[in-house]
């Protein structure tokens, strides 16, 4: 049985976090996005209340639903996307442990991820190269074994946490010729040596978000910083190197994994924008009436509220899909992140369409909303990669 109705839990948690992001984060949102510094104060408080950690994580996820991340990830960007992402952004690195890895990996490393409320920790998942973006099978980071341990050699770009995390996972080639089922996931902590930050990026949306260059020279970590452990990748291989089909490359998996969420962030991103342009709409006055009496503003107002709606639907259907065991036949993941991205790209600048000028300057949040949001159009696949994830699927 499918039901939209929330339990009472679901809504005391998102009624939790959506008092959080309005009381923790909006208030210093600018300020974050103005001067790109990570929001190190807002993380220790997430952490501190409960929002941040391993523990809330798995009462997120154990949701019989499934939906439970996703409101989750609503209500945070809501507030910012920015500040969210540095909250949220250990997630990614997270589910590749919890996908990837043996049950003991998974035990030692996840908690690692979070640190203490008193010490909170950061992850980062290491994939993108500058030539290896949507194509992961052109990854040119190498990992060779030598004397019992896994040596690293490569670069990685546009790294959430990157460089600053405590735990790194990076994804490495270990056989070249197998392309992306060549490929194995390796625990990076930090001041391992070797490892380093390279360049952070200066970013057009979501500035309080870190994202930087990692750069992995010499690496070595012992065997059991494989994910999933020796016998697991050398079945892998055996089985490529056979010609048996798979598609269980280890980068794609996670991002499988997380479309949906990130989808229900970019649609905070595009409610937040709504919101505002709704109350414009309704206070301010031209000609002698608000402008929502204008055909014109209102027939904007219900398209947005339509997209946003509409988006929501595919976003909670391929969560409980996959709560449920769905295996996302018809690529739901993808299209609820692509169907999310797209819709707070066209919502955000609607929203400043409606408040006019002020939408396009800084006094107004409109314009920061409408830079957050295209980044959803752009990681973790980009609308052109949902689309051929999306025909790829349907057309089997």
């Amino acid at each position: 049985m499918i039901s939209f109705e929330l339990t009472e839990e679901q809504r005391e948690i998102r009624d939790w976090v959506h008092e959080f992001a309005e009381r923790e984060i909006r208030p210093v949102a600018a300020h974050y996005d103005e001067t790109e510094e990570f929001p190190w104060p807002v993380v220790r408080k997430a952490a501190e209340v409960g929002i941040y950690g391993h523990e809330f994580l798995g009462q997120t996820f154990a949701d019989p639903t499934g939906i439970m991340p996703a409101l989750v990830a609503e209500e945070l960007c809501w507030g910012c996307a920015g500040i969210a992402l540095a909250i949220q952004g250990t997630g990614l690195p997270v589910a590749a442990i919890f996908n990837q890895g043996t049950p003991e990996q998974i035990a030692t490393w996840i908690p690692a991820c979070y640190g203490t409320p008193q010490e909170p920790a950061l992850g980062a998942f290491c994939v993108t190269e500058p030539d290896a973006g949507s194509d992961v099978s052109s990854m040119r980071t190498r990992a060779v074994k030598k004397n019992g341990d896994w040596v690293i050699n490569g670069r990685k770009i546009f790294i959430t946490n990157g460089g600053i995390a405590d735990v790194h996972v990076v994804v490495a080639a270990v056989d070249p010729d197998l392309g992306v089922r060549g490929q194995a996931s390796f625990v990076v902590p930090k001041g391992t040596p070797g490892l380093r930050q390279g360049k952070k990026e200066k970013k057009m949306g979501i500035r309080a978000s870190h994202t930087a260059e990692v750069l992995f020279e010499d690496v070595r970590v012992p065997s059991d910083c494989l994910l999933g452990g020796e016998e697991r990748l050398e079945a892998r291989i055996r089985r490529a190197r056979s010609g048996e089909h798979s598609r269980s490359a280890v980068a794609l998996k996670t991002f499988e994994a997380t479309r949906p969420i990130v989808g229900a962030q970019a649609l905070g991103i595009a409610r937040a924008a709504f919101e505002f342009a709704l109350q414009y709409a309704k206070e301010r006055k031209q000609f002698g009436r608000p402008i929502i009496e204008n055909q014109a503003i209102a027939f904007k107002l219900a398209d947005m509220a339509t997209e946003i709606e509409a988006a929501r639907a595919l976003i909670w259907r391929a969560l409980w899909e996959s709560r449920h065991g769905g295996e996302f036949k018809k690529a739901e993941g993808s299209m609820a992140k692509l169907k999310a991205g797209e819709v707070a790209v066209k919502v955000t600048e609607e929203a400043i369409q409606i408040c006019g000028g002020y939408g396009y300057i800084r006094d107004f949040p409109v314009e920061k909303w409408h830079r957050d949001a295209k980044i959803y159009t752009l990681f973790e696949g980009t609308s052109e990669i949902q689309r051929l994830v999306i025909s790829r699927a349907i057309s089997e």
